[in-house]
């Protein structure tokens, strides 16, 4: 799928990541390569090992071949695959915007955006989801009929934490288990993508922006969530959790006419395109009522 900066600047170079998916999901043997991948034992056998010293050796090759600059990140040395994947970024870097009304970014990533039917059914890459399977949850479903969904996909060279898009006081989370699978756009043509992802989602009731409900899904392999708070006060800009290893997506779910996303963004996701954004940047605002 084609990518733009909010500068309009086409970014069109498919990585490692997509290559490999695209055989994985457009043949027979990547199937079934897949699914053993997709197991509940070799994904706990994989978390164990990432999690492990043994996993050291793989940081070196995976920061060469995606360019990552470690100068804008805590110092190592990283005592695992892990503890590299989540690492912190210098705070500087990720600067955010402060002001209450302003919508932003919960994480870097590459955001589409889709309105909600009434019928509570959009399409999502050619996929089609309800809200309502998505949550398994139809009474909270109708609750955004009209509204906004706003998909944040993340890259395994993204940073892989994310923050609260407003103040606001967060509900409990809510845990939906299953067979963690990817998240990358390339898996649609056979699979769809959150009906077998673990996922974990939270409600953040907000001054300017109503009820958001903010969505975590875990990826291919671990994709492990950790979310740091249940029900509490919370701050835009802190830190909500972090993914361990994995391409992972976040969600927000947006009532109807409670924010006006900015143009940019609005005309990319019509032409089906995914637009690149930093967390923290303003990426719409709170509709005036």
């Amino acid at each position: 799928m084609k990518q733009k900066d909010r500068n309009g600047k086409l970014i069109d170079q498919p990585n490692g990541q997509d290559r490999m998916l695209k055989v994985l999901y457009g043949s027979v043997p990547g199937r079934v390569v897949l699914k053993l991948l997709v197991s509940p034992v070799i994904s706990r056998i994989a978390g164990v090992l990432l999690s492990s010293r043994l996993s050291v050796p793989l940081i070196k090759p995976f920061v060469q071949k995606n360019h990552i600059d470690l100068s804008q990140f805590a110092p190592g040395p990283y005592p695992n695959y892990n503890e590299f994947f989540s690492r912190k970024i210098q705070p500087e870097l990720r600067p955010v915007d402060m002001d209450p009304t302003h919508l932003i970014s919960p994480c870097d990533s590459k955001l589409t955006v889709l309105p909600i039917s009434s019928e509570s059914r959009f399409m999502l890459k050619h996929t089609p989801y309800t809200v309502a399977s998505l949550l398994k949850n139809e009474v909270l479903a109708r609750k955004y009929e009209g509204g906004t969904a706003m998909i944040f996909r993340l890259t395994v060279d993204d940073y892989h934490r994310y923050c609260y898009m407003a103040d606001g006081v967060k509900e409990d989370n809510v845990r939906i288990p299953g067979v963690l699978h990817t998240v990358n756009p390339i898996a649609n043509d056979v699979y769809p993508i959150y009906k077998e992802n673990a996922r974990e989602y939270s409600i953040l009731h907000t001054e300017h922006f109503g009820d958001v409900l903010m969505m975590e899904v875990g990826a291919l392999l671990v994709g492990k969530i950790v979310n740091h708070h249940g029900k509490t006060r919370v701050k835009r800009g802190q830190e909500k959790g972090y993914f361990q290893f994995g391409g992972s997506t976040v969600v927000l779910l947006l009532e109807k006419d409670k924010a006006v996303l900015d143009e940019d963004i609005l005309t990319n996701s019509a032409a089906m395109a995914e637009t690149v954004v930093k967390m923290g940047e303003k990426i719409g605002c709170a509709k005036a009522s």
